[in-house]
């Protein structure tokens, strides 16, 4: 993860998942609050969902994984160098621990929606302590870095903490859209960020174009990380929108035809009480 890749690739998971639960979510809310849509989002399409959305945070936390460990740089699961005396890629080894624990809360999601064998809200509960493991790890893993670094860094775990905590009040309030949206604009927000960590720090071109001790970097930066939110925000916001357009759109095509269908029926019985 001390490269250009190994945050673009995290990010863009976090983009990836935030998007997907942002439309999740939309779809949800607006399919519940119509009673006339209630057949687009049944249990058994409820259901599905979940298990392919576990089944893909899983299927990213093995490919993070194995990117950590068996990259040109990576401790191929050597842990202490015995001839150096020294652990070996810890770095390596937090990011890894941190993909292991979104790899458990994608296990456990597809455990509870696939099987129906533990309680719903394990879910949300493993989802909040994953977030919580990233948010720990990356707070101590910043020392002696430089000031510019580290702040940059240190932005980032206010999301985190964020979608920790909001996975957490899931558990006890399921099926609050704006829990789950603030979630999705979260988890968005640690996408982009972590773009931008990977354009600050580590630039494509090679060349570090920061002065990594100036002050007025972290000023902006700050001001930055504010943007990014408010992206994501407006962001979460397009899809619920046009999520909800959608929806709409699909049942005014729809009640035509229903109306259609009962005329035809009426008539049927008409003709039939004639005879």
């Amino acid at each position: 993860m001390g490269n250009f890749k190994g945050h673009a690739l995290p990010g863009s998971m976090f983009l990836v998942v935030g998007l997907w639960w942002a439309g999740k979510s939309s779809f949800w809310y607006a399919t519940r609050s119509k009673l006339s849509a209630a057949h687009l989002s049944s249990r058994a399409v409820q259901r599905r969902l979940e298990v392919i959305e576990g089944a893909t945070i899983l299927s990213f936390s093995v490919i993070g994984m194995l990117a950590e460990q068996f990259s040109a740089h990576g401790p191929r699961l050597h842990l202490y160098d015995y001839a150096e005396r020294q652990w070996h890629c810890l770095m390596n080894w937090q990011h890894a621990t941190m993909y292991l624990f979104f790899g458990l809360a994608g296990a456990v999601s597809l455990t509870v929606h696939a099987t129906g064998s533990a309680p719903l809200a394990l879910d949300r509960m493993l989802l909040g302590v994953a977030f919580f493991t990233e948010g720990f790890l990356f707070l101590h893993h910043l020392h002696g870095r430089a000031v510019l670094d580290a702040h940059i860094h240190q932005l980032l775990l206010y999301a985190v903490f964020g979608g920790a905590a909001t996975a957490c009040l899931e558990v006890f309030h399921r099926g609050n859209v704006l829990l789950e949206l603030l979630r999705a604009s979260l988890c968005l927000l640690q996408g982009s960020w972590l773009w931008e960590i990977a354009f600050v720090l580590y630039p494509p071109s090679g060349v570090a174009e920061w002065d990594l001790k100036d002050h007025s970097n972290l000023m902006f930066v700050t001001m930055c990380y504010c943007w990014h939110f408010g992206f994501s925000l407006l962001t979460v916001s397009a899809v619920y929108c046009t999520v909800c357009w959608v929806v709409q759109s699909k049942l005014k095509r729809t009640q035509p035809m229903e109306l259609g269908l009962l005329k035809t029926t009426d008539k049927e019985q008409e003709s039939e009480d004639e005879i």
